[in-house]
């Protein structure tokens, strides 16, 4: 691939500016090219290109065109910077009235350097515009255009930030592309339109991607521009996706990119202070993620199964992620789960036996793993920047709880806010599918969507997961349920010793995909128990609440059968009943959650489950909406 920097325009504007400045500020600054201006830490804003550009030897070779004006200028700094002096290309201009423009310095090059003749692909770049972060990777770039060139070209974008979205009156100075979300196909690209024409807030740059079949496009172009507006970039791309209708993904970027075309000195002294600003607390203050564990009430085990199902989050239990900046990208073991210090061969021995093998860590890098590939696949590059990942966790483990999911969700809530990924980049009812991926797909983890979802939305929450809307969109119906009136008194009871809830799923899944009679109609079933239950709390019809969960334990334990179900698990639920609440699995095993008619009622439950060696505790549900507690630096919760 063939990289060409653009670097001949001859900032009129600016140069003005300088010469007419009276303070001797910038006097320095006269006559240097707008590529070869100071930029954020003093470093030119071309060698910030550049050494992106030569860091991982990317490309088979780099070329760089600009003015006759300014041509020794770059000449000089070629021979300091180790760039190629044959490959700058001076197209001649040196006065802004005989200038072309960067489209025509583009063919310039392909004609001279006989680009079109070989098959390579060529991605463009503004040399002289000046950006925020300068941590992103080139390699995601053009990995992303590799996994897309098939297909189409690609322009990078970024987000106008607050400063720049209306600012500069009622137009836009930049071009803004409105993108299909699954695809990230450029819809249609405006050129510089008025804010009111679109409501895309994503910029697009000289930042391009263009495969060799593309190039021929650009004498095209050129050969029809004839008298009408010289032909710019912008337009060159409104012409090629609005009206040749060829096909442009675009591409994510969360830096910022400005100086773009004639700007003056108050923009460059402008932008130069606020990146500085921005460069300083680049060094950002930890940032925490908390998510609440979740007891199924209603539909559990139908989520697998194109059920429906009703969960609560709870606040007796939670698992905290922190994420932190640092030198190398670090996973810290947790020293209860993930230990690697033993006080002797008996002691490994006994946690190896007691805990097993399989920590949070395999957690947190499954998450790390997944999120970069999500990212790299969907066009949203990373910027180069490293972390140190840990975890706490209060969830008992093997009792059905989601304490897995609870990590990854928090895991993946903290790599979202390090690197600037939003839901507008991942929308929220696509995040538990992704959380669900990495436990899935990336560790072998048998599970369903339920957890991943009420994790994500946090509250009470109804869930659909009919097989027309999974297979539609990809996604069910996700609500939130406001209870007509206060929640009954609600408990958990877990084993003190489980065993592993992932065994607890039977062979369930072999016999739905086989077309089982018995586990078709029990799925549907399900979905029937939940949408009773779902009027019943929303009408605070707690009587009934109590009949349809133990309707759902029983056609539980008639499609698992008793064996599947383990003797300690049904004795948990056996003494809920003699004892007058109601009673079911709360997830896949391992814990029941429990209904009662009062707190005195709840104490005397209390009493019971203590007496036979089980764990009890009364719930306290976590019933506002939420994307997962935040907190940053030490601080408290934000």
């Amino acid at each position: 691939m063939i990289c060409i920097l653009m670097a001949a325009g001859h900032a009129a504007k600016l140069e003005t500016d300088i010469r007419e400045e009276t303070s001797d500020q910038f006097r320095h600054l006269e006559g240097v090219p707008k590529a070869l201006l100071p930029g954020v830490g003093g470093k030119r804003i071309l060698d910030y290109w550049w050494n992106a550009i030569k860091t991982r030897q990317l490309f088979s070779d780099v070329y760089l065109v600009t003015n006759a004006d300014k041509y020794k200028h770059f000449e000089r700094w070629a021979m300091g910077a180790d760039f190629p002096v044959a490959n700058i290309v001076n197209n001649g201009s040196s006065l802004s009235a005989t200038q072309r423009g960067a489209l025509c310095d583009l063919q310039l090059v392909l004609d001279t350097k006989r680009l079109t003749a070989g098959p390579c692909d060529v991605m463009v770049v503004a040399g002289d515009m000046m950006f925020q972060d300068d941590t992103f990777d080139l390699t995601q770039v053009l990995n992303y255009f590799r996994l897309k060139r098939e297909t189409g070209d690609l322009a990078l974008c970024y987000q106008l930030d607050g400063q720049e979205a209306g600012a500069g009156g009622l137009r836009c100075t930049r071009g803004l592309v409105q993108v299909c979300p699954d695809t990230n196909r450029i819809q249609r690209f405006f050129e510089k339109p008025l804010w009111t024409d679109t409501p895309s807030r994503l910029a697009s740059v000289v930042f391009y991607c263009l495969r060799h079949d593309t190039l021929g496009t650009v004498q095209e172009y050129l050969g029809q521009s004839g008298d009408g507006p010289p032909p710019t970039f912008g337009r060159y791309l409104s012409w090629l996706i609005n009206d040749r209708q060829q096909t442009v993904y675009a591409m994510k970027l969360a830096t910022g990119f400005q100086l773009i075309g004639d700007v003056g000195l108050a923009d460059y002294t402008r932008w130069l202070a606020i990146f500085h600003q921005r460069h300083l607390s680049e060094r950002r203050p930890a940032i925490r993620h908390r998510v609440n564990a979740r007891v199924g009430l209603m539909g559990n085990p139908s989520d697998g199964f194109h059920g429906k199902t009703i969960a609560l989050s709870i606040e007796n239990f939670w698992a905290e992620v922190t994420i932190s900046e640092s030198a190398t990208l670090r996973l810290l073991p947790h020293p209860l789960y993930d230990p690697t210090e033993f006080g002797s061969l008996h002691d490994l021995y006994g946690t190896s036996q007691k805990e097993g093998y399989l920590g949070g860590l395999r957690l947190l890098q499954a998450t790390c793993k997944r999120f970069y590939q999500v990212a790299s696949e969907n066009g949203t590059a990373l910027g180069r920047r490293n972390f140190t990942l840990r975890y706490d966790t209060n969830i008992p483990r093997q009792v059905g709880l989601a304490g897995s999911s609870a990590i990854v969700t928090a895991a993946l809530r903290c790599l979202m806010d390090f690197y600037g990924v939003t839901e507008a980049d991942v929308p929220r009812h696509r995040l538990p599918q992704l959380v669900l991926d990495v436990e899935r797909s990336e560790l072998g983890i048998q599970a369903g969507l339920q957890d991943r979802v009420v994790q994500v939305y946090g509250g009470l929450v109804y869930m659909d997961f009919s097989r027309e809307l999974m297979e539609s969109r990809g996604y069910g119906e996700y609500r939130y349920l406001a209870a007509g009136g206060p929640l009954p008194p609600l408990f958990l009871a877990y084993l003190a010793d489980p065993s592993d809830s992932g065994k607890m799923h039977s062979d369930i899944s072999l016999r739905w995909k086989r077309g089982d009679d018995d586990v078709i109609a029990g799925m549907a079933r399900f979905a029937e128990l939940t949408d009773a239950a779902r009027d019943a709390i929303c009408a605070a019809n707690w009587e009934t609440l109590a009949t349809l969960m133990n309707e759902n334990f029983e056609l539980r334990k008639q499609l698992y059968g008793a064996a599947a179900l383990g003797d300690l698990n049904l004795r948990m639920v056996e003494l809920g009943k003699q004892h007058g609440a109601a009673v079911k699995f709360p997830g896949s095993g391992g814990a029941v959650v429990g209904l009662c008619h009062d707190h005195k009622h709840l104490a005397t439950m209390r009493e019971v489950y203590q007496q036979e060696g089980f764990v009890f505790c009364e719930v306290i549900p976590a019933l506002s909406a939420s994307t997962g507690r935040k907190q940053t630096g030490d601080s408290g919760s934000q």
